[in-house]
């Protein structure tokens, strides 16, 4: 079963966090994951934006960045594109769900992305965003 993630489960996965703990368990149980250029892109903008608060170094960062790319390169992430549908979607979730959940554009375009890619399961520690993946018909965590 292919699982989607939102990015902060994948921050968590690479930085030590509160949820650090239970997201590698639940890679353990089913490492088998979707990584789209989306995840990717937002990925490097969370690592800058702990350089830019002094969290991270330069050095630190780009050994993230390094061991990030070996997990790509080792197909750790299973590599999708984009579907092509997906910005559509999203526009149809914000629609149907946005003002009801207070859903956000980029966690909307992430459950679209996971519906298209007909995801098992979507995992996130964001409770608004699970509440629109289950609305969406997803199964959560």
């Amino acid at each position: 079963m292919k699982v989607y993630l939102d990015t902060s489960f994948l921050v968590s996965i690479y930085l030590t966090d509160l949820h650090t703990p239970e997201a590698e368990r639940q890679l353990a149980v089913n490492p088998s994951v979707w990584l789209t250029p989306l995840h990717v892109a937002e990925w490097t903008h969370a690592i800058e934006q702990h350089v830019f608060r002094g969290a991270l170094s330069r050095h630190e960062a780009d050994l993230y960045y390094q061991r990030f790319q070996r997990h790509r390169d080792s197909a750790v992430w299973s590599d999708a594109p984009m579907p092509e549908s997906a910005l559509e979607l999203c526009a149809r979730l914000g629609r149907q769900f946005g003002a009801r959940l207070g859903a956000r554009t980029l966690d909307t375009l992430h459950v679209a992305c996971a519906l298209e890619l007909k995801a098992g399961r979507f995992w996130t520690f964001d409770e608004r965003q699970a509440k629109l993946a289950r609305a969406a018909g997803l199964r959560t965590s």
